[in-house]
């Protein structure tokens, strides 16, 4: 094993894990758990930056390892709120770590910070530094991404980035962008009785053709596929009308997600869900009010960047064989970074489950891969090539 993937502590690494997820953080609340990470790396001698990115209430984490020579910067990047679900505590049972957030992301949080001590311990960087960033704002609907846009914006960004979220079947390559959207479709009067209906378009009607043009949209999309990513797609999951059976209500909302893939941006894909609402309630005689919100844009990986080729290297160095090619099955921050800022990022995290409930697992064994994983791609990334810019 090489001396930087041995000098991961599995203690050091667990304590981090639970430390982190004793904190409460439901986004856009997460300002407890980034202090109790900023508290974390400064009892570990790293110097620790603070930018509020636009979200004062909970300033993002940035720290950094240098080599103090010329190379690449890695990033370890990830986010530390979790979704709005009742608190679940730490706690460990043989090689399992529950709690919130647990698999979602704390505990690929505490194994990128593990691989960061790792690396300072072994000494194993000849060049080049280690960014790791975490942050708040990530998980809809209650985030939008903005803090990781304005950390990007402002400069907080590598040469390549590694995100330890719980995925690692593949190697993602491209990944769908999405929106999640609300229509609410009104008309002039207020609800009645159904016998005394006015003279005015019904709500549940147009509605009801709202999503049958919707369908007509997702079949059309469903041509534009990626073998790996899937189909674009317009998808309705809620809606709601009315109080009681005879009722003749004032609303009626909808409510779902609109996805695509690279080629295709968040301004196209949103001018056209508007405009078929428009269309609609000109003519249904409604007014619909809409709301879109910004998951990701989408993604792409170029295969042949030299990241791609150190990533695939340390994993076989560590496993055996090079990870095949997969699709991305849900938007993150590497959707982010591609966009904003065009640097590589790939998806790569513990084995885990239960994200977005009240029973999220990691396993502690695969947190320990992750960060000799880690430590291992920072060392073989981050010097320069004999000859090589960065």
């Amino acid at each position: 094993m090489p001396a930087v993937c041995a000098a991961v502590n599995t203690q050091r690494l667990l304590d981090t894990a639970v430390r982190l997820i004793a904190r409460p953080s439901p986004t856009g609340s997460a300002g407890a758990a980034a202090d109790e990470l900023a508290a974390i790396l400064t009892e570990d001698g790293f110097a620790v930056e603070r930018p509020t990115a636009g979200h004062p209430a909970a300033p993002a984490v940035v720290a950094r390892l240098s080599s103090g020579r010329p190379g690449r910067t890695l990033q370890f990047n990830g986010h530390l709120d979790t979704v709005h679900l009742p608190f679940v505590a730490p706690k460990v049972s043989g090689d399992v770590l529950t709690g919130s957030g647990s698999a979602d992301m704390k505990g690929g949080i505490a194994a990128a910070v593990e691989a960061v001590r790792a690396v300072r311990d072994a000494g194993g960087l000849a060049g080049g530094s280690i960014l790791l960033t975490a942050h708040d704002l990530h998980e809809s609907p209650w985030g939008d991404g903005s803090q990781l846009d304005r950390l990007v914006a402002d400069g907080h960004v590598g040469s390549a980035v590694l995100i330890p979220e719980y995925f690692n079947a593949t190697l993602p390559v491209i990944g769908r962008g999405g929106f999640t959207w609300a229509a609410t479709i009104r008309r002039p009067g207020p609800p009645v009785h159904e016998v005394y209906r006015p003279d005015e378009p019904s709500v549940i009607a147009a509605g009801a053709e709202l999503v049958a043009r919707l369908g007509r949209l997702d079949a059309e999309l469903g041509t534009e596929s990626d073998p790996f990513a899937g189909a674009a797609s317009a998808y309705v999951g809620l809606i709601q009308s009315g109080s009681i059976y005879n009722e003749y209500p004032q609303t009626c909302r909808l409510e779902g997600t609109r996805r695509w893939l690279p080629g295709t941006r968040f301004a196209d894909a949103d001018r056209q869900f508007r405009t078929l609402c428009t269309d609609l309630a000109t003519s249904t005689g409604t007014t619909i009010d809409v709301e879109t919100r910004l998951m990701r844009d989408a993604f792409r990986l170029d295969t042949a960047d030299p990241f791609v080729t150190v990533f695939q290297s340390a994993y076989a160095t560590l496993i055996g064989e090079r990870l095949p090619i997969g699709g991305k099955p849900f938007v993150d921050d590497g959707n982010s970074f591609w966009c904003g800022a065009g640097v590589p990022a790939v998806t790569h995290g513990p084995t885990a489950g239960g994200a977005h409930t009240t029973a999220e697992w990691v396993n502690v064994g695969d947190l320990v891969r992750v960060a000799r994983l880690y430590a291992l791609v920072a060392t073989m990334y981050c010097p320069l090539p004999s000859g090589g810019e960065a």
